[in-house]
């Protein structure tokens, strides 16, 4: 029997690494699936383990107020010697690119444990965006062992590294697999649906205009090389939009931030718009469900370019790069910046042309079938 960590920090890793676990733990005369959370993000993390019933074995919980990277990197780089020297996995599991992946890597690499790397390939070839992020997927690419990419593109990334190709497997985003998960659990269970109604009213947007199938452009923002001026173009554009078409709905669930909500509040400086959400962060479950409901989102997150275009709803990135290309080749993806007015005019567009809309929500999404947790798994199986 192979005794496997699983090991993430933060809400996106938790979604994409959470069916994972699932489906490792089908096989428990196989393996013995641990799982460690270091709690990079604390309250955020929660929500996922809990929608997917997920009981950690080791939690380092090393969140603090005001923690920047080298609180988080020194924090986990110890909290892991302990877990590891305890646990004795022979395979180390991380995910994408945050700090938690990279140095939990470094910890494994330090008690020579192999690392297997889940999204792995993604890049954008600048050190400094996204940053930490892109520093991050590289440094963790070189600890890795096993290489389990989302595309081919991400395949070539690693292949142009010098990475071997017997190391790399090719198996979709297993943030499809979470997509998959979620949507049927909303499908199976009316209550579900009710309780999401009813956390959305909590969170500051009014049922009835949810039912009223009024347009919903959904928001997103947290990167950090969006902080100051960034994210203060992003919050003008958004008032200028709301102002201009007063009959869609502009919801931000605002993140955690103060980075993010300082610009929020100097830009709409307290005063209320019919039509503008500012609310509380939204737990995956009714996250998913607003973006079921949206129109298109606004965003300069990572995951939601591969969870939107799942769902057929086009996707503007306010970023100047991605490390997931292959969503703006294959049409479901805009990148257009933080500049104010480009963001009015990518938005505008999209409400107003119906053409230029069912060109993006049409197109395929290009991060798989939701099958991906399988696929790793079947790797492990077989070997």
């Amino acid at each position: 029997m192979k005794k496997l960590l699983l090991v993430f920090g933060t809400r996106p890793e938790a979604i994409k690494m959470a069916p994972l676990v699932i489906e490792f733990k089908k096989y428990p005369k196989e393996f013995e699936t641990l799982v460690c959370v270091t709690g990079q993000h604390r309250q955020m993390l929660d929500q996922v383990l809990n929608l997917f019933d997920i009981v950690p074995d080791y939690d380092l919980d090393i969140m603090m107020k005001g923690q920047d990277l080298y609180d988080i990197t020194t924090r986990v780089l110890t909290g892991m010697r302990d877990v590891l020297i305890q646990s004795k996995p022979d395979v180390v599991f991380v995910h994408g690119d945050t700090t938690t992946s990279t140095i939990s890597s470094l910890a494994a690499f330090y008690q020579q444990i192999p690392v297997a790397h889940i999204e792995a390939g993604l890049r954008t070839h600048n050190f400094y965006s996204p940053w930490p992020e892109e520093m991050n997927r590289q440094l963790t690419g070189r600890l890795a062992t096993w290489h389990f990419a989302p595309t081919m593109l991400s395949k070539d990334n690693l292949i142009l590294e010098n990475v071997k190709n017997e190391a790399i497997t090719v198996t979709g985003n297993t943030v499809i697999d979470a997509l998959h998960w979620v949507l049927m659990k909303i499908d199976k269970d009316p209550t579900v649906e009710n309780s999401i109604l009813q956390t959305m009213e909590f969170a500051g947007y009014n049922i009835d205009r949810l039912k009223s199938n009024r347009k919903i452009v959904l928001i997103t923002g947290h990167r950090r090389e969006n902080f100051g001026e960034g994210f203060h173009n992003i919050c003008k554009a958004i008032k200028t939009l709301s102002e201009t078409f007063t009959d869609v709905d502009f919801v931000y669930p605002m993140h955690l931030n103060p980075n993010v909500r300082n610009a929020v509040n100097e830009v709409f400086e307290g005063k209320k718009y019919d039509n503008v959400f500012l609310i509380e962060p939204l737990d995956y479950l009714p996250f998913i469900y607003l973006m079921n409901k949206s129109c298109f989102l606004l965003t300069d997150s990572g995951g939601i370019q591969e969870e939107a275009p799942g769902l057929g709803k086009p996707v503007l990135v306010m970023r100047d790069t991605t490390e997931r290309p292959e969503a703006v080749i294959a049409g479901t993806v805009k990148l257009v910046g933080t500049d104010e007015q480009k963001i009015i005019n990518f938005v505008s567009d999209l409400l107003l042309n119906d053409e230029i809309y069912q060109k993006m929500a049409q197109a395929n999404n290009p991060y798989g079938d939701g099958h991906a947790s399988k696929r790793i798994v079947d790797y492990f199986l077989n070997s």
